[in-house]
């Protein structure tokens, strides 16, 4: 029971106030770590705090962020610190996808949009934090990516590129953090039912399509991600880092 035991532990969260996001921070708090979750509405991240600080195991905390804005990341570490204190653990859930079509035709404001958030911040987000676990000489850090990553896609290439970056950072933060004894991973979920992807499943012509190409037939579910999440948090994973972890009913196994 040790190996997953988070009690005393700090973890920030972003793109947490619903969704994969929050069945993450929720599952940490269960298993004993103050949870600190961030999004743009403050409203939203209050009711989600409430209902992870309702099942009385870990606390919560919701604190407003635009992650694509440099000083609002800085101002969501500090009020961590403020409420928390020191950050052992962040997991980077928040991304946009701004533009469905060809990359070859994508305007510049909709790509640097799309490579500030999915990539830049979560670098501002490391060099943030990893102080905190420098000085512990342990921490974790996780960042959501996606299949998306492996394969070019006519509507989602730039989603796509932006998230194969991400795993470059994550091998990149994972070469130079772990001799002080940090972690570095990516999430590649396949396509979850969520409010971010629902253009992607909400039609029974393309649901039943895609649940021919799952190995277990059925689409990916916020709570799917609980486990990994505490997983990658706690010491069950304390030899794992640089890695790129799909979770997708078997979809990606063949690429």
């Amino acid at each position: 029971m040790s190996l997953f035991d988070l009690t005393g532990k700090v973890a920030l969260l972003t793109g947490a106030s619903k969704g994969m996001g929050l069945a993450m921070a929720t599952a940490l708090a269960d298993h004993g770590a103050t949870v600190v979750i961030s999004a743009r509405k403050q409203d939203q991240l209050d009711a989600a705090a409430e209902k992870i600080n309702a099942r009385g195991k870990g606390r919560a905390h919701g604190v407003s962020c635009n992650v694509g804005y440099q000083d609002q990341l800085q101002a969501l570490v500090d009020k961590t610190h403020e409420l928390a204190g020191p950050i052992d653990v962040v997991i980077g859930n928040a991304g946009v996808n701004p533009y469905f079509g060809k990359t070859s035709e994508i305007p510049d404001d909709a790509y640097e949009k799309t490579m500030n958030v999915n990539v830049q911040s979560n670098l501002w987000l490391a060099r943030m934090v990893a102080p905190d676990m420098v000085a512990k000489g342990a921490g974790s850090m996780a960042f959501t990516s996606s299949i998306g990553a492996f394969k070019p896609s006519v509507m989602l290439g730039t989603y796509g590129m932006s998230k194969l970056a991400l795993i470059g950072l994550v091998r990149n933060l994972a070469a130079e953090f772990g001799p002080q004894g940090l972690r570095s991973n990516a999430i590649c979920p396949g396509l979850v039912k969520t409010e971010f992807a629902r253009e992607l499943w909400d039609n029974p012509e393309v649901e039943t399509r895609i649940k021919q190409d799952i190995p277990l037939r059925r689409l990916g579910e916020p709570e799917d991600f609980a486990g990994l999440a505490v997983f990658l948090a706690s010491d069950a994973s304390r030899y794992m880092t640089g890695q790129a972890l799909t979770v997708c009913g078997g979809s990606n196994m063949w690429t």
